[in-house]
């Protein structure tokens, strides 16, 4: 009896410290993003242990498309998700590419940049007005950007009717058709577009040239999700917030731009450089503050106005943000 007691003493003393550090293992904080260099402070966080903390382990993975995104973020296979602003008041609205099932509940918690869109075609093509009668591509028809590219071509007297469109995925995805010559034109965001003119595209117009402001990528979850997990939550804005700063520090360029290489694979030093000033332009880049552009988000439920089904007028941008967790974060 003694040796069997004596044993189990043992095996409670290997046992125990194992249960302890397994209890005191980091809860994993899922993100999911979009290809692109809207991810940059998240990589430059990794990379400069930024997001390290002993109670969450914060992970990065990269979505097809929107309406895998929606639908991931919806079912908490992800706590956040960096998004287009118009996909959160796309499925908030029931105008969402997809059925979730139940009502969204979608937030945008802070911004990240103005979309950085460029509408980007085959080298042949010389302008707007050439792509009638062209196939364009777009991640989602009712989501997303696709409206800034049916409202840039409204503006040259262009219908739907007089293009056809195919939904392809998401930027990376959208890039890789057109490269391989299936459609003629799309939209692509900063550095996919510097990708495509290394590969001889042509930039036909930069969006915020003819839009003005505009609300692109932003920082989201769902209300449930905000309210579980506000601390994990503010932990990540308060890392993701310190990597722009680093980003934006001109002593880092040369880490930074390494860091950008290593993540975006194939880019070449060349369209490093040009993403570095596109990405960091101190009044077009990626936002210092993480504070949603409101003028930008009344350009986006503009357009929704116009040309989401079914139709609602949308004009309150206050509905569709909640910036309580990103100003205890930094304050």
């Amino acid at each position: 009896m003694d040796k069997r007691i004596k044993h189990f003493a043992l095996s409670c003393a290997v046992v125990m410290p194992l249960l302890a550090q397994s209890a005191a293992m980091a809860d994993s904080f899922k993100v999911v993003a979009f290809a692109g260099a809207s991810n940059w402070p998240f990589w430059v966080g990794q990379d400069k242990g930024l997001f390290g903390n002993d109670k969450i382990d914060v992970v990065l993975d990269i979505t097809p498309n929107s309406t895998e995104m929606a639908k991931n973020l919806h079912n908490g296979h992800y706590d956040l998700a960096l998004t287009s602003v118009d996909n959160i008041i796309a499925y908030d609205e029931g105008q969402g590419e997809v059925d979730l099932g139940g009502p969204a509940d979608f937030v945008s918690l802070f911004g990240v940049d103005n979309g950085l869109l460029n509408v980007m075609a085959a080298s042949s093509i010389q302008s707007i007005d050439e792509l009638k009668g062209k196939t364009l591509s777009v991640d989602a028809m009712t989501t997303g950007f696709a409206f800034v590219l049916r409202d840039v071509l409204q503006r040259h007297s262009i219908s739907d009717k007089d293009v056809t469109w195919v939904k392809v995925g998401g930027g990376a995805q959208r890039l890789e058709a057109l490269v391989k010559g299936e459609q003629t034109a799309t939209l692509l965001n900063t550095p996919l577009d510097l990708a495509a003119e290394a590969k001889g595209f042509k930039r036909l117009l930069r969006v915020t040239d003819v839009l003005g402001a505009y609300q692109g990528i932003v920082g989201a979850t769902t209300r449930t999700t905000a309210k579980a997990k506000s601390d994990d939550i503010k932990h990540f804005i308060r890392a993701f917030h310190a990597s722009v700063a680093w980003l934006y520090d001109p002593a880092h360029k040369e880490e930074a731009l390494a860091i950008l290489m290593k993540n975006m694979k194939g880019m070449e030093r060349p369209s490093a450089e040009k993403a570095y000033t596109a990405l960091l332009d101190p009044t077009s880049g990626i936002y210092r503050d993480l504070v949603i552009n409101r003028e930008g988000m009344k350009a986006v439920l503009k357009l929704r106005s116009t040309y989401a089904e079914p139709k609602k007028t949308l004009t309150d941008p206050e509905k569709y943000i909640d910036e309580s967790l990103l100003k205890a974060a930094l304050h």
